[in-house]
């Protein structure tokens, strides 16, 4: 019997991209739209907050210390003592109508992000008032030198890999769906894109993901108020029903990593109670049986 629990009622705007460290036994994320990073041990307590330049859409901690950060402005090194930012890539420019949005980290330490346009709205059911979009996935190496992966992303999402390192899963809020491809863990290399699962209904959209320690794959229903764990065929393995209808990201963490913590949306949008308790909050769940896999740091 699981149990879920707000951890850290801290409202955020767009709380996304938990993250685990191990060394620090902390959560870290970030509220993507507010240009913050927040943290808090496993037990919600000694809550710490660090704010950046512009949108975050997703954060990874470095072996050399500090966090790697997908910014608006291209990808940046950060460091939590002087906040200072260094910049390293941009695959935008000015003016761009595109920005950076989730990402992690693959076990040889390269740090992967997708892009979303910035008037991308899931609730705007007319496709024909969408500009047409061609998002892309980058990978940013260890010697901090960028490369697109792949093409045609509205709302790039949803980027883990299995265990064994040979599949891996990126997905788009827009269409509702995570493909999966063969992965080439040597050379960070994809290749074999085919759907792993779609859901073309309205009422909720594939966000966040993480893949846990026998290979099943859980992604955040935005929207929709759900969690579900798919089975590697895809299928649905289990569903959990949360209390926040935009559970937006998920990790694996705690000492034995087995406490799934979820990032929320706070901010008000059309058809969502204004005042849902504890939206933009980060929760944790526990007692379900399952534990994850350490999240690598980026090499670089």
């Amino acid at each position: 019997m699981h149990t879920i629990k707000l951890l850290v009622d801290c409202r955020n705007d767009l709380g996304e991209g938990p993250i685990w460290d191990a060394r620090e036994q902390r959560v870290y994320w970030v509220d993507s739209t507010s240009a913050e990073i927040w943290s808090c041990r496993a037990d919600g307590s000694d809550v710490r907050t660090w704010y950046v330049p512009n949108y975050v859409g997703s954060m990874a901690l470095r072996e050399r210390g500090g966090a790697v950060l997908a910014l608006a402005s291209g990808f940046a090194l950060y460091d939590f003592d002087t906040q200072e930012v260094t910049s390293v890539a941009d695959p935008f420019g000015p003016g761009s109508e595109y920005r950076f949005n989730d990402g992690k980290v693959d076990r040889a330490g390269r740090f992967f992000a997708g892009s979303m346009g910035y008037d991308f709205d899931p609730l705007d059911v007319t496709v024909a008032r969408r500009p047409a979009r061609d998002g892309s996935l980058y990978r940013l190496d260890p010697d901090l030198t960028m490369h697109e992966i792949d093409t045609g992303f509205v709302c790039a999402n949803a980027p883990c890999w299995s265990p064994d390192d040979r599949t891996f899963y990126c997905g788009d809020s827009e269409h509702n769906v995570i493909w999966a491809y063969d992965y080439d863990i040597a050379a960070g290399a994809v290749s074999n894109k085919r759907e792993f699962l779609s859901d073309r209904r309205f009422s909720r959209a594939v966000d966040g993901a993480t893949v846990d320690s026998e290979g099943y794959l859980w992604n955040a229903k935005v929207l929709g108020g759900r969690i579900i764990r798919h089975a590697p065929d895809g299928s649905i393995d289990r569903s959990i029903e949360v209390p926040v209808r935009n559970v937006t990201s998920i990790t694996f963490g705690g000492p034995n990593l087995d406490v799934l913590y979820f990032t929320s949306m706070g901010r008000p949008m059309r058809g969502i109670p204004p005042r849902q308790a504890g939206a933009g909050g980060l929760f944790a769940i526990h007692g379900l049986g399952v534990t994850g896999i350490p999240e690598p740091r980026f090499a670089g």
